[in-house]
């Protein structure tokens, strides 16, 4: 469903709009955060929204929707790097083999991240679909334990503790492991990972356009072979549904631009905070349009869920807090030792 960019957290960008109650001539500035913030919600927000999307797009399966968002996600890609003119860097990605080849483990990772999802709202399981990015934190804070060898904060080891407690919990509401849920999580938790080992060396378009590049023969076969088939819809059920297909490229990549410009501008423990908007929406809508069924014991498991997402969002913050603090001591310190210099 989503991306994880890399994206460059000492660039800040002003953003400059007219208002009407500016004078003639003169225009206000709308700070960084205030911009990062929309976009931020603006991404989290349409992400929220894709099992509506989804689900317009029947009687598409979950192999067609998503090999179609990879080649309509292609044409927008190639329109915004001509827009752009950022064919040098996109040709320096495939000349480098390093930093192509974590890009391809990353579109195969992205690739099973979609499917998944696709498959999940279309069956009925937006549900476990959403708790499989409620879980994606926890994930990645265990990834980085277990890959990057990072030391966790007592705090961090009580979430992901109790976030395992709550997948048992779920094991047993469900009936089952909900592997919908996991794989959502593992395949993201993976993904974003690889794009933090890639870090800002490439930009968030020319990641997703060489990500789609990779997966752009993968896709075309899938077309080929369901026309053989028989069972394409891209051509079969209308113009309307064509379109609605076709518009999976800009859906793919406006929440991208969105997020990219939001992590440009915004201190990452409040991305951090933003990423639940998501899964929030989804469930939300799972529950009252889609109509699909909580049970007492889901809640309960769910309940636990969001235990763990508090304790490891407070020490997020705290740690953030700390640092703002330890920052402005060290800038009052130096201040103060460049007093006497000053007056000398």
């Amino acid at each position: 469903m989503s991306y994880g960019i890399a994206a460059a957290p000492g660039e800040v960008v002003t953003v400059v709009t007219e208002t009407p109650h500016s004078p003639s001539g003169q225009r206000a500035t709308r700070s960084p955060a205030t911009s990062g913030l929309l976009y931020g919600i603006g991404a989290y927000g349409l992400w929220g929204l894709l099992p509506l999307y989804f689900l317009t797009l029947a009687p598409a399966g979950p192999v067609e929707i998503v090999a179609g968002r990879v080649l309509f996600s292609l044409v927008v890609c190639f329109a915004l790097i001509a827009a752009t003119r950022a064919w040098r860097a996109l040709g320096a990605v495939f000349r480098s083999g390093r930093t192509f080849w974590a890009l391809a483990l990353a579109a195969a990772l992205i690739a099973v991240n979609w499917l998944t999802y696709t498959f999940g709202v279309l069956t009925g399981h937006t549900i476990e679909a959403a708790l499989g990015y409620f879980i994606n934190p926890l994930v990645s804070v265990l990834l980085g334990v277990l890959v990057l060898k990072e030391r966790l904060r007592p705090l961090q080891w009580t979430a992901v503790g109790i976030g395992a407690i709550a997948v048992v919990v779920l094991t047993v509401a469900y009936g089952q492991v909900p592997w919908i849920a996991l794989i959502l999580a593992f395949s993201f938790g993976f993904y974003g990972l690889v794009k933090n080992r890639v870090g800002a060396k490439v930009d968030a378009v020319t990641s997703l356009t060489v990500e789609t590049v990779v997966l752009s023969p993968v896709a075309l076969a899938v077309m080929v072979w369901l026309g053989g088939a028989g069972t394409l819809t891209l051509f079969a059920d209308g113009t309307a549904h064509f379109w609605l297909l076709a518009a999976s490229g800009l859906i793919t990549a406006v929440p991208l631009l969105f997020f990219g410009a939001a992590a440009r501008r915004l201190p990452m423990t409040t991305v951090g905070l933003l990423q639940y908007i998501a899964p929030l929406l989804q469930f939300i809508m799972a529950t009252t349009i889609l109509g699909e069924h909580m049970a007492p014991e889901r809640w309960i498991g769910f309940g636990i869920v969001w235990l763990a997402l508090a304790i490891l969002t407070a020490d997020m913050l705290l740690v953030a807090r700390r640092r703002r603090t330890s920052l402005r001591a060290a800038g009052l310190a130096a201040e103060a030792a460049s007093a006497p210099s000053r007056a000398g």
